[in-house]
């Protein structure tokens, strides 16, 4: 059998969530009763699941990624029995003992058949979940929902103020939907927010997904965001940086007035704490000013001579 993560088609590192919307996915473009009209469905449908049992189990994963067993779960340099792979086979139980089991696909849509001990979550679990609904005829045994719609993650860049007092930001559903969602105040990059049955609708006539809106912020035209801390430029006047005053600097909250010692050079930073952005603990990250020195657009005669007579006098 070919490698599991080839035939769910994720990476090694790929964590559960990964490797269950993958099968998920998988399942339902691959389901027998989908693909009748292919006499390799069941096969194919079959290698998916071998890989799924492997991949979803964290203990067969790891012995997987260490070569202790092969693709179809049989450990290295076991041979096996005849006709072990493929739509019937054989696993391990966990005490060593040989379970014999064979996927049939009737009526009730997908069955496991087998000998040795049952276990919860299992094969007919997933099924009925993911294939519940397929067609009418993809109901697991004893019945079952049918599968929801895929849950999707939607990025909404917040302008900065609106991140630290809160208020309603605009999302744009799968659905093609706009709608307004309010943020509580002080949220970092990242904040989750679920909004119930606003995902992508079930191909199966089941409920639809979920939405997550996912908080990032947006470009700023004052502030360069790093991490919880913001940056920003201050104009700083030449008077002010040879004899020393006061400039002022912008914030989220409003301007603020930052003395600046006299002889301050252009490119001095000045760190203005708790003036950054939220922190996940409830903190906030600084605000960092970087001073620039500016000249008056307009000209200043008695400036000019001040710097011809210093440039003259070789100061």
């Amino acid at each position: 059998m070919r490698d599991p993560y080839d035939i769910l088609g994720v990476a090694r590192n790929a964590d559960q969530n990964e490797i269950k919307r993958a099968f998920r996915k998988l399942a339902k473009k691959l389901h027998p009763d989908a693909n009748k009209d292919d006499p390799k469905a069941q096969e194919k449908f079959a290698e998916l699941n071998s890989a799924h049992e492997i991949l979803s189990d964290v203990e067969k994963r790891g012995q997987y990624d260490r070569g202790e067993i092969d693709a179809e779960g049989k450990p290295r340099g076991f041979e096996g029995f005849p006709g072990g792979g493929g739509p019937g086979g054989f696993r391990r139980g966990p005490r060593g003992e040989t379970i014999f089991e064979s996927f049939s696909y009737g009526p009730e849509g997908a069955r496991r058949s087998g000998h040795g001990p049952h276990e919860a979550g299992g094969f007919d679990d997933v099924i009925a979940d993911i294939l519940g609904g397929l067609g009418g005829r993809g109901r697991a045994r004893g019945g079952g929902e049918a599968p929801r719609g895929n849950d999707v993650e939607i990025t909404v860049p917040v302008a900065l103020e609106r991140v630290i007092e809160g208020g309603p930001v605009k999302v744009h559903l799968p659905n093609g939907r706009t709608v307004e969602v309010k943020i509580p105040a002080r949220v970092a990059e990242g904040h989750r927010m679920r909004m119930k049955g606003q995902g992508e609708p079930s191909a199966f006539g089941g409920a639809p997904g979920d939405a997550y809106v996912i908080v990032a912020y947006a470009p700023h035209r004052h502030f360069r965001v790093e991490g919880a801390d913001l940056r920003t430029d201050v104009s700083l006047p030449l008077t002010e940086a040879v004899l020393g005053g006061k400039v002022r600097v912008p914030t989220l909250a409003g301007e603020v007035e930052l003395s600046v010692p006299a002889r301050t050079s252009s490119g001095r930073t000045f760190r203005l704490r708790g003036k950054g952005l939220p922190k996940a603990d409830g903190s906030s990250g600084d605000l960092l000013a970087t001073t620039r020195i500016v000249l008056s657009e307009t000209a200043d005669p008695e400036l000019e001579e001040l710097m011809r007579r210093r440039r003259d006098s070789g100061a």
